[in-house]
């Protein structure tokens, strides 16, 4: 298994590598949840300077519930519309937001979280939940966190 600090420095390297372990990490393995366990300790253990990662998942296309992550407790529902993760379920885009202080209608699981990124995880047209995940530093998440991020979700959506 790759830690850290093996992965190439090179970063669309460095995701080709992660997403390449993901699948492998789930490859047989048809079971919702325990791929969504697996993939946010994947991630947990690939970012640096994170404090929360994991995913909400639609509940009855109204609401976001709290699924498998690493961190902290969290908020448990959230409101498409409210927030970074419901804005991103509502829109269905990636959203990266630099300063969460800044961003209207924040919620505020964790004080210490200071930027977030969020992604959508769709299949066959359906929204399944979010990826979000939070780092306690201001300006944490770059464009190719987003394109590596929503590679990473390709991958992970062929196995929900």
């Amino acid at each position: 298994m790759f830690t850290s600090t093996s992965y190439s420095a090179d970063p669309k390297e460095k995701y080709e590598q992660l997403t390449f372990q993901l699948d492998a990490l789930l490859t047989g393995e048809t079971n919702r949840y325990a791929n969504l366990s697996n993939a946010s300790a994947l991630l947990n253990q690939f970012f640096d300077r994170i404090n929360w990662v994991g995913f909400y998942l639609n509940d009855n296309n109204k609401e976001l519930v709290l699924g498998p992550f690493q961190g902290l407790p969290a908020c448990i529902r959230i409101p498409f519309g409210k927030g970074v993760c419901g804005t991103s379920a509502l829109k269905q885009e990636t959203i990266i937001v630099a300063d969460v202080h800044q961003f209207p209608g924040h919620i505020a699981c964790d004080a210490a979280s200071r930027s977030e990124i969020v992604v959508p995880i769709v299949k066959e047209g359906q929204l399944i939940g979010v990826l979000d995940i939070d780092s306690p530093e201001v300006n944490r998440f770059t464009e190719e966190d987003r394109v590596g991020l929503e590679k990473f979700t390709d991958v992970l959506v062929k196995f929900l």
